[in-house]
């Protein structure tokens, strides 16, 4: 049985919260905007603070319509279910979300199996797909969807480069296979790489957008497509769970993330690189160099796991996530500021010295 994760009793407040920028709260502004959102049934089209939000960022994704769902993780299995069918084959990275981290939802949900597939950093390269190809024989699984993950979370929160992701992408549909982007932090690539949302989506069949992670809004992901696609995804989303009725002031927080949340991104990227800086500076860590807001360091050579380093960094008020046997995360966001940054350093340092 599934069981939460142990919180131990008479843990002082999280001071600085690195868990993750899905722990990200409201802001008073966004709150407000909440709180004046026009709503209606969402189900049937009745709610404008829905349909605008849809509406921009189906402009945003340069794609021609979207559905605004829960979550991320819903919007991927969604997108799976509309792709593909019972026994097909979905080819993806390894350490991909919808294969580590979705509860095996693509087996559970639409019978699909996915196929893991080798590069570092979270992301393959062409000739890596192109070798996973089967042929096309009664034998085989159809293989119907390549998915990629922008930015890739295990890989280090690497950026794919426009040049690979696209080389990837070509050789999937001249495979006669889909493609769909778990676009998480798909604005941290952008703001990164410099390159507009529709120009790093252009040549996926599917994409979403999470706003509850540095966008800071408490709940929503919007799944792009076209206007065929998203019709076929709101038949599973009506089978997953139907309307979100009065969602309007759940679109209101993102529309208000899409305006004053995107640029200051990288503010998250400037401090991790901060972080990363000064937990080289600690005998024992060695910290990856970051590209966008996640920082990821080895531990082996404190001679404590992940999760020891972590359980000791909360008890001290830094909270931290553990990514494996020696592998921590920190993960940066708007609610953790360089004068955050600098006690989390001081805490680690502490931390690794008893």
């Amino acid at each position: 049985m599934y069981a939460p994760p142990h919180i131990e009793p008479g843990l002082p407040p999280v001071r600085v919260n690195l868990y993750s920028d899905t722990q990200t709260r409201p802001t008073p502004g966004m709150k407000q905007a909440m709180m004046e959102a026009e709503v209606g049934d969402e189900q049937y089209g009745d709610d404008p603070t829905v349909d605008a939000l849809c509406e921009r960022m189906a402009a945003l994704m340069g794609k021609e319509a979207a559905v605004f769902l829960p979550s991320g993780t819903m919007c991927n299995q969604v997108a799976i279910l509309t792709h593909c069918r019972p026994g097909d084959e979905i080819l993806a990275h390894r350490t991909s979300h919808i294969l580590t981290s979705e509860g095996g939802g693509a087996a559970a949900l639409t019978g699909a199996q996915i196929t893991g597939l080798d590069g570092p950093q979270g992301q393959f390269d062409a000739d890596t797909l192109r070798a996973a190809f089967r042929l096309r024989t009664r034998y085989a699984p159809p293989q119907t969807l390549v998915e990629v993950e922008q930015t890739a979370n295990l890989g280090g929160g690497s950026v794919w480069p426009l040049d690979k992701l696209n080389a990837v992408l070509d050789a999937a549909h001249g495979n006669d296979m889909a493609t769909h982007m778990d676009g998480a932090r798909l604005m941290n690539a952008c703001v990164a790489a410099g390159v507009p949302a529709a120009e790093m989506v252009a040549k996926c069949d599917s994409v979403w957008l999470d706003f509850t992670k540095g966008l800071g809004a408490p709940l929503g992901a919007v799944l792009c497509g076209t206007s065929d696609f998203i019709g076929r995804a709101w038949r599973w989303k009506q089978r997953l769970g139907g309307s979100m009725r009065q969602a309007g002031i759940c679109a209101a927080a993102c529309l208000y993330a899409l305006d004053h949340n995107i640029e200051r991104l990288a503010e998250d990227h400037a401090n991790a690189r901060a972080l990363a800086r000064g937990l080289a500076q600690i005998e024992g860590l060695v910290p990856e160099e970051p590209v966008t807001n996640l920082v990821f360091i080895d531990c082996k050579a404190t001679g404590m796991t992940a999760d020891e380093l972590g359980k000791r960094a909360r008890r001290m008020g830094v909270k931290l996530s553990a990514m494996g046997t020696y592998r921590v995360r920190a993960c940066t966001h708007l609610d953790v500021d360089a004068a955050g940054i600098e006690e989390a350093v001081q805490v680690i340092r502490k931390v690794v010295a008893q």
